[in-house]
């Protein structure tokens, strides 16, 4: 792998990432918004020994935004890419298939440092109080969890076509929203569903997150599923890659 290749490669997608206004602006504003809104209004099933719904809400936003930017916006991004015939005119250079995925992760990982950053903000000005340690243990576990939705992004990008990958990527966002241990606890779900949802890529960050940042320890288990996603994704996605429709 050309070490120059991915860095020129990197700074021209997090260029084209930033030139899209106002898919940047969603990436930022929805969980924004539900973190407000949720943590204002106590609807949703709180995390066992929270008392303020920000606490209980805040590791699972931080989450959410991971998924959604390291896996839905890349992938519906890519695919149009794709479908147009930019990544035509990439295969044509030395750039590797390899090379453009470690440039569009690092890309999405330069884009979440600010949304992350952001996010916490926002949650320590609604009341919250994580632990420092907690917050850079739960970093690590972000950024597994974003090269593993990465892969997955970039599976869908690279074999399907535009419009399929645009419903295929929002329809496994909400799946893994629903399934995942985002929004309700992973403890709340249906004893079979929280088997399903301990072996994705979503379930395993949500209890990462829940766990560095309330203190309570982050599962082993977790550990090891945000592992594997983040090998088996990315290596099956440059494996299946096209760089044509």
């Amino acid at each position: 792998m050309n070490a120059r290749h991915v860095g020129a490669q990197w700074r021209v997608e997090l260029l084209l990432t930033l030139r899209r206004g106002e898919s940047v602006l969603l990436t930022f504003l929805i969980p924004a918004l539900l973190l407000g809104f949720f943590s204002l209004v106590d609807v949703l099933p709180r995390v066992p020994g929270t008392t303020d719904p920000v606490d209980s809400l805040a590791p699972g936003i931080l989450a959410l935004a991971v998924m959604s930017t390291a896996m839905v916006s890349l992938a519906i991004a890519t695919g149009f890419e794709r479908q147009q015939g930019v990544l035509k005119r990439l295969g044509a250079t030395p750039l590797t298939r390899r090379e453009l995925l470690v440039a569009k992760i690092l890309a999405v990982v330069s884009v979440e440092v600010l949304q992350v950053g952001l996010l916490i903000v926002e949650g320590v000005a609604l009341g919250w109080r994580p632990p420092a340690d907690g917050l850079v243990v739960a970093a690590a576990a972000l950024l597994l969890a974003t090269v593993g939705f990465a892969g997955v992004g970039m599976l869908m990008a690279g074999t399907l076509p535009a419009l399929t990958t645009l419903a295929a990527a929002n329809g496994l966002y909400l799946v893994l929203l629903l399934l995942g241990g985002m929004v309700v606890p992973l403890s709340r779900l249906p004893g079979p569903v929280a088997t399903v949802a301990r072996a994705l890529p979503s379930g395993a960050l949500a209890a990462a997150t829940e766990g560095a940042l309330a203190r309570s320890g982050v599962p082993a288990w977790a550990w090891g599923v945000l592992a594997v996603w983040a090998v088996v994704g990315p290596a099956v996605a440059a494996a299946r890659f096209r760089w044509e429709a």
